[in-house]
């Protein structure tokens, strides 16, 4: 047998086994925190998994803090702004994305909407599946970075301020945050549930499309599986909070420049003036009908 051939194959192998078990290791995340401002970010693992060695903590501008999973860990991360602690008890809240755990520790509680969120299933050996997810709302920007590992590993998340382009149905107070429409207004066909709780009846509304549009990559609604989940194997991964502008391709964040996507944000803004109009003149009918 050639000696190319089986030093060649036995590289092969050895890549495979390194990657099986640096899955088996488990992944290390490593958050950044590229906004002006801190971050707080809050860590739910998901029942089963073990928790992590902290559940909060507070990141300063161009901070950066790394963790290690256990094998088979699934969780979520987010980031949390306008916290206020205070230094003797450790108590306090913070203006979006708080986890009502009244600590810097979240605790195993979850983050309030509206927040973005990065979602992961890792260390199992096989793939690892993760997103960045809108359906809860959006507080601040964020990206998801794979480091080595196989497969696509695509990066995914929200570079756009959409706090800056938030409808004034959705805005939270003077625009901190934005919410859903689910949370904003609670409808079964915004929410995904009841009669519209299948991929078949629950189809994107106006403002699932105006996130989606502004962010490609990330979830823009419950069932917007197929452009909004990624694989990657034997992966480490970089969490990045605000992240530059320039360093970021246009799947990413429309609007850096021309593009498709940028074409269907207009699109997206007609329709919902259009849907807004529409709101105004039933609302103005129903109540010509209560006088009459």
């Amino acid at each position: 047998m050639d000696h190319h051939i089986v030093t060649s194959s036995a590289l092969h192998i050895t890549l495979i086994l390194l990657t099986i078990c640096k899955g088996l290791s488990g992944a290390t995340f490593t958050f950044m925190n590229k906004c002006g401002y801190t971050v707080w970010p809050g860590i739910l693992s998901n029942a089963g998994s073990t928790p992590l060695e902290s559940t909060g903590f507070e990141l300063p501008q161009g901070g950066s803090r790394s963790f290690q999973t256990p094998p088979n860990w699934s969780g979520r991360f987010w980031g949390r702004t306008g916290c206020t602690f205070d230094p003797n008890t450790g108590q306090g809240t913070c203006l979006t994305g708080d986890c009502s755990s009244n600590q810097i520790e979240c605790n195993g509680k979850n983050a309030i909407p509206p927040a973005t969120l990065a979602e992961f299933t890792v260390g199992s050996g096989v793939q690892d599946f993760y997103d960045v997810s809108l359906v809860d709302g959006y507080n601040l920007p964020m990206i998801v970075e794979p480091n080595g590992g196989s497969g696509s590993c695509l990066s995914t998340g929200c570079v756009t301020d959409l706090n800056q382009q938030c409808p004034a149905e959705l805005r939270v107070d003077s625009g901190q945050a934005c919410k859903s429409a689910c949370e904003a207004f609670g409808s079964p066909e915004y929410c995904c549930s009841g009669a519209y709780g299948s991929p078949d009846t629950c189809k994107p509304s106006v403002y699932s499309e105006m996130f989606k549009a502004a962010c490609p990559r990330s979830y823009s609604y419950a069932y917007d599986d197929p452009t909004s989940t990624f694989t990657c194997t034997g992966a480490d991964y970089v969490i990045t909070f605000c992240p530059s502008l320039t360093r970021v391709s246009l799947p990413l964040a429309c609007g850096i420049r021309t593009g498709n996507c940028c074409g269907r944000q207009a699109l997206v803004k007609n329709l919902r003036e259009t849907f807004l109009h529409q709101q105004a003149q039933e609302m103005g009918l129903k109540q010509d009908q209560a006088k009459g």
